[in-house]
């Protein structure tokens, strides 16, 4: 199976909701309805039924060819790959999200991407509080052949401040931290975050060179809380949305771009390392409508 009918079959719950409606002028409130109810978000609804008015397509294919149209227009620009920069190493990458995002499955398919592409990768397991978390990434660091460093029990802050001034010693490429999840509403686990922060900074002021926020599809549009709240902990740079498999939510990141303008890295369908994959507006765009009209 391709990535795009992996795409595809992972958001047929979502696409369901929008190809199963008669898409004309006659029907707009039905698509406004549809629109929102797959969490697309109320802002972009509002202005791609202005749209549909203004342009008064003749028929339903051409109602299609505009929404598909404007949607990958919205996508387009925050769909960038990751850059990594290795000119100081190493090029730290924090992982952050509420428990059960999927932060330490995700630090294992990325360090394995980049691996295969030539890149010195180490992995830290921030995650102090949940020895499984530790456990799944040392079962990721055998698989691909990189260290992971670890205090089982210990100081979050302190393990990772340690484990880059190995991973500098080591000549690492590129760290990721893995971290605890936390809710976003709990005031004393986020501060604990922005402490993390603020720890790797005493060893590189440039550093977390990416801080990436793991969202869970199936949260709809708590999403956007999410973002807001972690944005004010760690500035996150970049998203990556996983679980888009088998969620009728899945309209949620055009939601968040409206709102937040931040980078998609990645997009992730299921478990396995190919089911995380770069994500792309048209691609994106063809499986949450159903068709490729």
């Amino acid at each position: 199976m391709s990535w795009l009918e992996k795409l595809k079959f992972g958001l047929k719950k979502t696409a369901r909701i929008l190809s199963g409606i008669k898409m004309d002028l006659s029907s707009l409130e039905t698509i406004e309805e549809s629109l929102i109810q797959a969490d697309v978000g109320v802002l972009t609804t509002e202005k791609l039924i202005t749209v549909l008015k203004e342009r008064h397509p003749k028929d339903e294919q051409e109602t299609r060819q505009i929404i598909r149209a404007y949607l990958t227009d919205v996508l387009r620009p925050v769909a960038v790959p990751l850059q990594i920069n290795t000119d100081k190493k190493p090029f730290v990458v924090l992982m952050v999200g509420v428990n059960g995002a999927g932060k330490t499955t995700t630090i294992g398919k990325l360090g394995q991407k980049y691996k295969k592409k030539g890149y010195k990768i180490a992995f830290v397991a921030g995650d102090t509080f949940r020895a499984g978390a530790t456990e799944q990434l040392q079962k990721w660091g055998a698989k691909i052949g990189c260290p992971v460093y670890t205090k089982p029990n210990g100081d979050a802050a302190g393990l990772i401040f340690d484990a880059i001034t190995e991973s500098q010693k080591n000549g690492d490429d590129i760290l990721f931290v893995d971290t605890a999840g936390r809710l976003q509403n709990r005031s004393d686990l986020m501060a604990e975050l922005n402490k993390i922060v603020r720890v790797i900074q005493k060893k590189d002021e440039t550093a977390p060179h990416a801080s990436l926020l793991v969202l869970d599809a199936t949260v709809g549009q708590n999403a956007l809380s999410q973002v807001q709240a972690f944005s004010e902990m760690t500035k996150v740079t970049g998203l990556v949305m996983t679980k888009l498999d088998g969620t009728a939510k899945g309209g949620v990141l055009i939601a968040l771009t409206e709102r937040f303008g931040l980078p998609i890295h990645a997009v992730g369908v299921g478990e396995q390392e190919s089911d995380l994959n770069a994500f792309t507006a048209q691609e994106y765009v063809d499986a949450l409508l159903g068709d490729t009209v």
